[in-house]
């Protein structure tokens, strides 16, 4: 049985209005990982609301600060997370060498500094010394090492932390979350069970509840072929897979969903509205029409795990480096997220613990 999502929080007893430590992992230093993280943090009055931690290197950020000639934000550099100062921007240096910077380029190099954030950054997060992770962009082939074989962040921080990950996609009230992860577009439809499909809706319920605080959520489900399989004239993956996971979902969880639905129609009819999240098959299914509405302020969440990650719905866009274009909204946005659903963690906590309180839990 999968464990409570917040076993981890009861366990330290933290409470909701308690300052939070927000770990920054700076991503690929050759991407745009440190112009968006500098921008978002040049406005000192995000001081307010969090501890930043950034997990990274002091030459490289000075290196992004001077070309983007910014004024804030200035660092507490700082040997180890312990050391921390609750409101300054504190940077740990994750590496001795010193990095060459080589803009718009990927380099091993890059790839390794990389790695070494994450690692740094998952390990004081499993040992209570921030609270939250936010992830700047990486580039996905040359972070991969023996110690770092993954498709992304999403599979490493399952691997490392434990837990059934969902990549939950998130602007506003639109919450797209997918089946299958970065796989083939070949493999797709050999990997997708009726089970694997009721595992990733108790997943997504379980997440609207606890890190969104929506008591039933609705959750719409796309089919996997052109029109939802036309009954079966385009595929029969509806009738014999999703279909019985759905009637299941509602039968055996009480889980309130509705489809399939064909994931054109569905989105280009707008009726993703009428819904808190929606499940597609595959990537680009539920990714394509999501960054063509949230491009620039989508955040994308790991749901599914006992931390809270999130990160800029966007890759490292070397095209734009060093021209003071992009934008950091969406990095500032996966800040304000992974502080609301820590929050919001905490306070399904403390209802859970105390003993007055009874409280409905989905499955």
């Amino acid at each position: 049985m999968q464990p409570s999502i917040n076993v981890l929080f009861m366990e330290k007893q933290k409470t909701s209005d308690e300052r939070i430590r927000v770990g920054i992992t700076h991503g690929d230093i050759n991407g745009i990982g440190y112009e968006i993280i500098l921008k978002a943090l040049s406005d000192i009055r995000m001081l307010e609301l969090f501890t930043p931690i950034i997990y990274g290197h002091s030459r490289v950020a000075s290196f992004y600060k001077k070309n983007l000639n910014l004024a804030e934000p200035n660092f507490n550099i700082v040997k180890e997370a312990g050391q921390i100062h609750p409101k300054r921007v504190n940077l740990i240096n994750c590496s001795e060498q010193d990095l060459l910077v080589e803009t718009g380029k990927s380099t091993a190099l890059a790839g390794e500094a990389a790695f070494q954030a994450l690692e740094m950054a998952v390990s004081d997060l499993q040992n209570d010394l921030i609270d939250v992770l936010v992830t700047a962009p990486i580039n996905k082939h040359n972070i991969q090492s023996a110690s770092f074989n993954f498709p992304g962040h999403t599979e490493y921080l399952a691997e490392k932390t434990g837990g059934e990950p969902l990549m939950l996609m998130i602007w506003n009230n639109l919450r797209v979350g997918t089946v299958t992860g970065h796989l083939p577009l070949k493999e797709v439809a050999s990997k997708i069970t009726s089970e694997l499909i009721l595992q990733k809706l108790t997943i997504l319920n379980r997440s609207l509840f606890y890190d969104f605080g929506i008591q039933k959520p609705k959750i719409a489900v796309l089919g996997l072929n052109p029109h939802a399989g036309d009954s079966g004239l385009l595929g029969n993956e509806e009738n014999d897979l999703i279909i019985p996971a759905i009637k299941k979902a509602r039968k055996e969880t009480d889980i309130l969903v509705y489809g399939p639905f064909a994931a054109d129609g569905f989105f280009g009819s707008g009726s993703w509205k009428r819904y808190d999240a929606v499940l597609a098959m595959y990537h680009d299914q539920g990714l394509a029409p999501f960054k063509s509405i949230a491009f620039d302020e989508g955040v994308n969440f790991t749901a599914g795990l006992p931390y809270v990650r999130t990160s800029p719905a966007h890759g490292t866009a070397y095209e734009l480096v060093g021209k003071n274009e992009a934008s950091e909204e969406a990095f500032r946005q996966a800040i304000y997220t992974a502080i609301d659903i820590e929050r919001n963690r905490r306070q399904q906590a403390e209802l859970e613990s105390n003993p007055l309180v009874r409280t409905s839990l989905p499955g």
